[in-house]
């Protein structure tokens, strides 16, 4: 990847709907160029698509809660089938450390998150869990 390929990448990360023709005057680069570095991103995997990111408003209808897991040695299979069937889980992260997994929860109400936790630490396996609820996002550089 050299600074063509990055660059193409920064600026599809600000607006992924951004025209070939758009991109190729704003990097100064013909848009046949363009049009074979993008396909060359997709199919080597560097780009595994385009999508939609919500802003702070078009999230606020739902509650987010991390919620920290720590498992039972060998169960880690079960759970994960088990959690990737809930629509409310949104992420899951394994991780380093005192914990297992990281997951990012979505809900749309203080009775639905009470219900997938419930859920969540009754999947057997689970050892412990810790939940914390969202506020406010104070800096999102997610892409």
């Amino acid at each position: 990847m050299d600074d063509l390929d990055r660059n193409i990448l920064a600026l599809l990360s600000q607006d992924a709907r951004m025209s070939v023709a758009v991109l190729s005057r704003r990097l100064k680069v013909a848009r046949s160029t363009l049009q074979a570095r993008l396909e060359r991103l997709e199919t080597s995997g560097v780009i595994a698509g385009y999508t939609l990111r919500l802003g702070e408003q078009g999230r606020i209808a739902h509650i987010r809660a991390t919620v920290l897991l720590t498992i039972e040695p060998r169960s880690q299979a079960g759970i994960l089938a088990r959690l990737k069937a809930m629509a409310q889980v949104e992420r899951i992260h394994t991780t380093s450390g005192r914990v297992d997994f990281l997951l990012q929860l979505a809900t749309r109400s203080t009775a639905e998150l009470d219900d997938t936790l419930d859920r969540i630490g009754g999947i057997e396996g689970v050892r412990s869990s810790e939940s914390l609820i969202h506020l406010s996002t104070k800096l999102d550089r997610a892409v």
